[in-house]
C-alpha cells in the first residue's frame, strides 16, 4: 500500500468505530468519513490511490461491519431487514470484485447504510416507535429509491467522476457568496 492509502484506511477504520458508542451519529459520522478520502486523495500526494473503487468497496466494510454489529443487537423485523440487506450488499460487493464493473454497484445498492441509519435515528429520536414489518416495508421502499439513485449518480452515471473533492467545494462556497452578494444588492435597488 502506498502512504496515501495507508492514511485513507486508518481514517475510514477509525471513523468506523465511531457507531460503536453513537449508533446515530457515529454512523452519520462515519459516512461523512467515508467521504473524505475524496478530499484526502486531492490534497495527498504520497504515492496516490492504484484502484479508488476497490480501495473504497474494501474500506466501506469496516463502517458496515461496525453498522451490523451494532444491528445484531436489535430484534424483530429492524433485525431481520438489517441481516438481509447486509448480505445482499456483499453479494454485490463480491459480484463487483469479480466482475469490475461498476454497474453491479445499481444492482446490489447499499440500502443497508440507509436502513441503519433510518433505525438508529428512530431509536434515538422516537425510541416508542414500533417498528412492526408493515412500517419497516414502508419505510424501506423509499430509502431504497433515494439509495439507487444515489448509487446511480456514483456508479451508472458517473456524474461526480470528472470533479475534483475540492474543486466541488470551492465552486459551491464560490456560488453561495454570490447569492449573498445579489440578495444585498437586490435589498439596495
Amino acid at each position: 500500500m502506498t502512504p496515501e492509502e495507508l492514511i485513507i484506511t486508518a481514517v475510514r477504520l477509525g471513523g468506523a468505530l465511531l457507531v460503536l458508542r453513537w449508533a446515530f451519529a457515529g454512523a452519520l459520522a462515519a459516512i461523512a468519513i467515508d467521504l473524505s478520502d475524496l478530499f484526502l486523495m486531492n490534497l495527498l500526494d504520497l504515492g496516490g490511490v492504484r484502484n479508488y473503487q476497490a480501495l473504497d468497496k474494501w474500506l466501506d466494510l469496516a463502517y458496515m461491519g461496525t453498522f451490523l454489529w451494532v444491528a445484531l443487537r436489535w430484534s424483530g423485523p429492524a433485525r431481520t431487514l438489517a441481516v438481509g440487506l447486509f448480505a445482499y450488499r456483499m453479494v454485490g460487493v463480491a459480484a463487483f470484485e469479480a466482475s469490475g464493473s461498476r454497474w453491479t454497484l445499481l444492482l446490489f445498492p447499499n440500502v443497508f447504510e440507509f436502513w441503519f441509519v433510518f433505525v438508529a435515528g428512530a431509536r434515538l429520536f422516537a425510541p416508542d416507535y414500533a417498528l412492526t414489518w408493515r412500517r419497516s416495508l414502508a419505510w424501506l421502499a423509499p430509502l431504497a429509491v433515494l439509495k439507487e439513485a444515489q448509487e446511480y449518480a456514483l456508479h451508472g452515471a458517473q456524474w461526480l467522476d470528472g470533479y475534483r473533492a475540492v474543486d466541488v467545494v470551492a465552486d459551491w462556497m464560490q456560488w453561495i457568496l454570490r447569492l449573498r452578494w445579489l440578495r444585498w444588492l437586490g435589498k439596495l435597488l
